[in-house]
This record gives structure tokens, C-alpha cells and sequence, in this order.
């Protein structure tokens, strides 16, 4: 038997869901009293269902709190009467709901009262036409979408909740569709479509190189080499350096830090991109070295120095430097020829800016700005400081003289030479220069050295007492070779003399009326700065 009176399912229809039993007591009274009030619009919102076991949501869109009037078992009034008639002409298992969009379907008709059945404990007859009051616990165990209802099938719920599920899933889904179109338009522009044409290619090596190759070398002595700012009242300029120890001691050029005179400020950025102020602790025209230094810089790197007398025409030297101020720069080339003795500088008109180097040529690419860089040798060794080229549009062979790029004839002072000069300008400031005693006559055009016949400056041709007069030298005599080497002009006999150390002796041949003779002298010194 149903519960609270209601007749049997008809055959083919499945029986309402049980309500829960009352505990403790006679069955809750659902139905309207005798003395209710006649069928009549309710004052608050429809308390059809929106669902299984939830109400309805007002116009607002908030679920509507129920009110006192409904909170017991046995409410009556109002808002306890049956539910209004359904609109004419609309389908007779829904009733629309203000707001809402659309129908929402009413009671079942199995599972209401029949007309003048008799609400269980016998208070009173449900009114006619079966609309009286559905009991509240069956609304709330029924589910109306688990059988079908009379006239057709039934509508799945269309509440906010369900358009925010639907909502939810459309977003979901273009997240997912636009994570997978950009995944494939990636993968497309990376490696290309199915059909496009893939064209060959070595696999990557492991970086490794040989220590003695170009790029092995060029990655030993990077780290010891720096790049040069000078900036002064009157000019800047751009040059290379390198590390010569810990303490921060950097040796390159005199030309390149010249243009800072006195208040100039110079700056040294290595080649991990640091960069530090730098003061000049000694400079030498003569020689064209001079040596920086930086403070509180760690991790300094100095290159290992090699021997430029063991050097031989044809060893593979790279050279490191700036060219216009593009740092980090490598070429490489060969040791063209040695003892090439040249001349820079004399831009001041008296002489004393000009360098004398009895130096290695190279034809490994040198420019503006690779001045004071390390030419080095197959196992990263500084064997040369590069200081000149010569300039195929002036003939210059100063690397200032010219900015016409590097024609493959490149100038560096021997690094046993320029260990020594900037071994002095560390330790004192100043660097000496091995001298002879003698005036040579500058503008002699015959074969070799010839000494001035007359004074100058009131200077005598000849110190004396000096390491020429020593020696038996005589104003007049032509000098021709030092040491077996053949001397063809007085720069050139410089250029011997300074590529010693005071106190070596030397055999010079000369020419004295007509006749050769030998004579061994023993350098004198002069100090300069």
C-alpha cells in the first residue's frame, strides 16, 4: 500500500520513491486542513522543485530562505496551499517560473492524492480535481527523472547551475583546444610540418677543441686579456692590455694610455664584461710600453710568458685585442719575419715620442685597437706585445698613423724585451735604456751608422768617458754590423742597441777611412721617464 493514502502506480509506471517513516510519533500531516483557505495565488515564490531535492531559486537568482511559516510539518495557510493551475494551453506536467527561463515540471500526477480520498489520520478530504498539497517528504525523496512522466519524456533541469556547468565545459574545452593548437603550431614552426623538406646536419660535437688549435688558444688566454678606455681633456682613445700577475698589473702600450695625461681617467673591462679604474704605475715612450694597474679586482688570470728568441719564422701566433673597439677579438696568422726594426711615433717633432722596436712581424690581422694586446704562441704563451702596422694608405708604419685596416704586415715588441722595461717600471716607475755614448748622424744616406764628425747641441760626437770612447769609437766612423748583424741606418742601430740590456757587451764592425775594423763595447745605461 502507498504511503499517506495515495492509490496504486498504474500498470507500467514504477511506484514513487518510500518516504522516510516518522520516528517517535503519528505520520507528519501534509495535506490542508478542512478549514483551509480556498485555492488562491501565493504571496512568494513558487516552491516547485528546480530539481531533485532542491527548490526553486527566486527571480534574483538567490535560493530563497524558507520562511517560519514553513518550517513545521503541519504548516498551513497560504503558504502551505496547492500549487496554481497551469496556464491555458500549456502543458499540463509544467508550470512556468517567472525569471527563469522556461517550465519547470509539477508533481507527477501518480503521485498525488485522487480526488476525495481521505488524507491519512482523517483530517479531511483533499479538494477536488487532485491539486491539494503534495506531502513534503515525498517531494523530497522522489526523484521525478527516474521514471517517465504521463504525456511524453521528461526535460533535464535547466537551472543557473546547469548553464555554469555547460559554461564551465565550453571554457574548458577551448583551453584545452587552444593548448593544443599552440603545441602543434610550435612544434609545426620548430621543426616543420609532416611534408616539408628536412636537410641535413652534423649532430653537435662535445665543445672540445685541441689545446694547440686556434680555438683552444684563444680559450686559455681570453681571460688574461683586457680592453682599455683612455679618456683625456683633449682626446680617448682604445686599446688591449694583458695581466701580468695578481696584484693587478697590466702591461700594454705607452700610446694608448698617453692621451690621459695627467687628470685623464682610464678603465679596464676584462673579458667576463668586469670593468675597473685603472692608474698608470710607469710609462716609456722609447720602448712604447706601459704598464696599469687595477685594485680590488679577484679572479685575475695573468698569461704565461713565452721566449721571443726561440721564436722561428713560420710559428703560428694568434693575436687578441680590440680592433675598433670590438673586444675580444681573435685572428691568428704566422711569424713573418724577425729583427724587423721600425720606428713610431715622433708625432711631438723632437724625438722623444719615438719608439724604436727591433720587432716580430706578423701577418695575423692587426688593427686600430688591438695596440698593447698579446700576440701568442700554440700553447697560449705571450711571445710579442702588438704595437704597429703598416698602413697601406699613408706607409706609416705606426698603427696611429693610418686607419686604412690591416694589409697583413703587423708589428709586436718581443716579450723578452718588454719583460724587462716593465719589470722596471714596476719595481721603480721608470725604465732604463742601454746606450753607446755616441751622436749619430740621422740624415747619413749611405750604408749603415755613421757617427756626427761635428758637435750638437753642444754635445761632442763622442762622450767622453762614455762606452764608445771606451771602445776606441771615433767621430766619423761608419758602424755596419752589431754583433754579425748588418746595420743600414742610424734607426736601425737604435733599434740593436735597445733590444739589449745595459751592461751587455756587443761587437760592433765599422768603417774608418776606407778601412773595417771590430771593436767590443760594453753598454752604457740611461734612465727615462
Amino acid at each position: 500500500m502507498p504511503p499517506y493514502g495515495a492509490p496504486a502506480p498504474a500498470a507500467g509506471y514504477p511506484s514513487p520513491p518510500q518516504a522516510p517513516s516518522h520516528t517517535g510519533g503519528e505520520p507528519p500531516h501534509l495535506t490542508a486542513p478542512a478549514e483551509a483557505a480556498p485555492p488562491g495565488p501565493a504571496p512568494g515564490p513558487s516552491a516547485e522543485p528546480d530539481g531533485p531535492g532542491r527548490p526553486l531559486l527566486a527571480k534574483s537568482g538567490a535560493p530563497q530562505a524558507p520562511g517560519p511559516q514553513a518550517s513545521g510539518p503541519q504548516a498551513s495557510g497560504p503558504q502551505a496551499s496547492a500549487p496554481q493551475p497551469a496556464p491555458e494551453g500549456a502543458d499540463p506536467g509544467f508550470v512556468p517560473v517567472p525569471g527563469d527561463g522556461g517550465p519547470r515540471p509539477t508533481a507527477p500526477p501518480h503521485a498525488t492524492t485522487p480526488p476525495h480520498a481521505a488524507a491519512p489520520g482523517g483530517h479531511g478530504p483533499v479538494p477536488p480535481g487532485g491539486h491539494g498539497p503534495v506531502p513534503h517528504g515525498a517531494w523530497q525523496q522522489y526523484d521525478p527523472w527516474s521514471a517517465p512522466l504521463q504525456g511524453g519524456p521528461a526535460a533535464p533541469p535547466r537551472g543557473p547551475r546547469n548553464r555554469r556547468g555547460l559554461a564551465a565545459g565550453a571554457v574548458a574545452l577551448a583551453l584545452l583546444a587552444g593548448g593544443v593548437g599552440g603545441g602543434v603550431g610550435a612544434y609545426v614552426e620548430r621543426y616543420g610540418g609532416i611534408n616539408d623538406i628536412k636537410l641535413p646536419q652534423a649532430a653537435d660535437d662535445a665543445g672540445g677543441r685541441r689545446p694547440d688549435s686556434v680555438a683552444g688558444i684563444a680559450q686559455a688566454a681570453l681571460p688574461g686579456v683586457v680592453t682599455i678606455h683612455v679618456r683625456g681633456n683633449a682626446e680617448q682613445g682604445t686599446g688591449t692590455g694583458f695581466v701580468l700577475d695578481r696584484q693587478g698589473h697590466i702591461l700594454t702600450n705607452n700610446h694608448v694610455v698617453e692621451p690621459a695625461g695627467t687628470g685623464g681617467e682610464i678603465s679596464v673591462t676584462f673579458s667576463g664584461g668586469q670593468t675597473a679604474k685603472a692608474k698608470v704605475v710607469g710609462q716609456d715612450g722609447g720602448y712604447d710600453l706601459a704598464v696599469v694597474q687595477v685594485e680590488g679586482v679577484t679572479g685575475l688570470r695573468p698569461l704565461p710568458l713565452g721566449n721571443s728568441d726561440s721564436v722561428r719564422v713560420g710559428d703560428p701566433v694568434v693575436a687578441i685585442g680590440a680592433p675598433f673597439d670590438l673586444a675580444n677579438t681573435v685572428t691568428s696568422g704566422i711569424i713573418s719575419a724577425k729583427q724587423r726594426p721600425i720606428t713610431a711615433g715622433g708625432e711631438k717633432g723632437d724625438g722623444s715620442d719615438v719608439s724604436y722596436v727591433d720587432a716580430l712581424q706578423t701577418d695575423a690581422p692587426i688593427n686600430p685597437g688591438n695596440s698593447g694586446g698579446p700576440l701568442v704562441d700554440a700553447r697560449a704563451r705571450v711571445i710579442g706585445i702588438n704595437s704597429a702596422i703598416r698602413a697601406a694608405d699613408t706607409g706609416n708604419g705606426s698603427e696611429g698613423g693610418g686607419q686604412g685596416g690591416s694589409i697583413g704586415l703587423g708589428f709586436a715588441i718581443p716579450i723578452n724585451q718588454a719583460k724587462r722595461v716593465a719589470e722596471e717600471l714596476i719595481n721603480t716607475g721608470r725604465a732604463t735604456h742601454p746606450v753607446i755614448g755616441v751622436t749619430l748622424e740621422m740624415e747619413y744616406a749611405g750604408d749603415g751608422a755613421r757617427v756626427s764628425e761635428h758637435s750638437k747641441d753642444g754635445k761632442q760626437p763622442v762622450t767622453p768617458g762614455g762606452p764608445g770612447a771606451k771602445a776606441g769609437i771615433r767621430a766619423g766612423d761608419v758602424i755596419t754590423e752589431v754583433d754579425g748583424a748588418a746595420v743600414h741606418s742610424g734607426e736601425e742601430l737604435i733599434v740593436k742597441i735597445r733590444s739589449h740590456r745595459p751592461g751587455d757587451t756587443l761587437l760592433l764592425t765599422l768603417q774608418r777611412g776606407g778601412k773595417q775594423q771590430s771593436v767590443r763595447l760594453r753598454l752604457g745605461s740611461s734612465t727615462t721617464g
